[in-house]
């Protein structure tokens, strides 16, 4: 299981799970829809052109898409760039160092929160719900509360209240 503590600007924290790296992919996209920005592609530039519609021998295409002609010409046609717009400095930018997915995901899922903690096992969020200061105090008391009934809901932890 994955989970994840959503504390926003204002309001109270809330929290979900995901299955699986697929199922959390799945409900970071759904929280997006309708948002321009990318969580996340790996593409070569021959990938590039080819969703534009273009050939790398055709006399137009230079013209048509100069930044993936230099792409290819710093690091070969077949060489993945990925793009991250919630990771990555500049929305849009492509970058040949390789982006983990999750790392992306992760990125989204945190954008326009105050803050987000994602837990990656069922021991990782029982461990963090007991130690971790977000969930101490006043301050973190519905944090605490937010993760701590997913974990029952999910039978990691007894209801012991």
């Amino acid at each position: 299981m994955i989970y994840v503590v959503e504390i926003p600007h204002t309001g109270k924290p809330a929290a979900w799970f995901a299955f699986n790296a697929d199922d959390f992919e799945r409900k970071v996209r759904a929280g997006k829809v309708g948002d321009p920005r990318t969580i996340f592609l790996a593409q070569s530039p021959r990938e590039q052109l080819e969703a534009l519609g273009l050939d790398p021998d055709a006399p137009d295409a230079r013209a048509a898409a100069p930044d993936i002609f230099a792409r290819a010409e710093q690091h070969g046609w077949d060489t993945p760039w990925y793009r991250a717009d919630y990771l990555l400095d500049e929305p849009g930018s492509w970058e040949v160092e390789p982006v983990e997915v999750l790392e992306a995901y992760a990125a989204a899922a945190s954008d326009g929160l105050a803050s987000c903690r994602i837990y990656l096992s069922d021991q990782a969020a029982e461990t963090a719900l007991y130690k971790d200061p977000l969930y101490q105090g006043r301050e973190g008391f519905y944090a605490h509360i937010a993760l701590r009934e997913q974990l029952i809901a999910l039978e990691v932890i007894a209801d012991d209240l």
